[in-house]
């Protein structure tokens, strides 16, 4: 096994699927059923995600909503997305807890460090909604904070792009794929791989991200439980 503890970051745009705004059910459905083959693996599943598919906080500000204000609004759409993902994975007989940087204690555990480690050692796949809790920070700022509080081996970032290229591959019929590049590569090159926040975040604590497209069955398994190589690899 490649992986023992993983933080799996899904995009709240890929839960959309086909559609054009909120969830597609089969997308959750595909997902809960690639989790579910890794949990029966042994490995110990966190994941975040993002809120894109329901409402952007940053977006808010073009239409005259506070900043600080559409931000907290997009930590509640994560939330709705955690507990859809939540409720796929039950469906499919996964354990699962949510706990929420904000509190709203009638449908998630508020966040505590310890308790989420302990279910994540019992099996449990823990999703950790609301962001960091805090306004200006993105949901990957939280998936790289809480990686690194949980102590995983590695952030994966489910995508809809095979990995990193040197320029957009949906734009760009020439760009080249990396299948390795270092930390350091990712600054100097520029490449958007995640918001310089979180970007920094892992670079300081030496935790590896494994960007690749999620939306092909069967490439979380081939990441987490063999050697087959998927996507690209940020190392130091």
């Amino acid at each position: 096994m490649s992986y023992k503890r993983i933080l799996l970051k899904l995009s709240g745009e890929a839960l959309m699927g086909e559609k054009q705004f909120g969830i597609d059910h089969d997308r959750i459905n595909q997902y809960a059923l690639e989790i579910k083959e890794i949990v029966n693996e042994g490995v110990e599943v966190a994941i975040v995600i993002g809120g894109g598919n329901i409402f952007r906080g940053i977006q808010a500000v073009d239409g005259g909503i506070e900043r600080v204000q559409g931000d907290y609004m997009g930590m509640l759409a994560t939330v709705i997305n955690s507990m859809a993902l939540q409720s796929a994975l039950e469906e499919v007989n996964v354990f699962t807890r949510l706990q929420t940087a904000i509190k709203m204690e009638q449908i998630a555990e508020p966040y505590i460090r310890r308790r989420a480690v302990r279910h994540l050692e019992k099996g449990r796949v823990v999703i950790f909604g609301a962001g960091t809790g805090n306004p200006y920070f993105t949901t990957d700022t939280a998936a790289s904070l809480r990686a690194i509080e949980v102590e995983a081996d590695v952030i994966l970032k489910g995508t809809r792009v095979d990995g990193i290229y040197d320029k957009d591959p949906e734009k760009h019929t020439d760009a080249i794929k990396y299948d390795k590049i270092s930390f350091t590569e990712v600054y100097e090159k520029g490449l958007n791989v995640m918001d310089l926040t979180a970007f920094t975040l892992c670079n300081e604590n030496k935790l590896p991200i494994i960007v690749f497209d999620m939306n092909t069955p069967g490439n979380l398994k081939k990441i987490v439980c063999t050697d087959e190589h998927v996507g690209t690899l940020v190392e130091f």
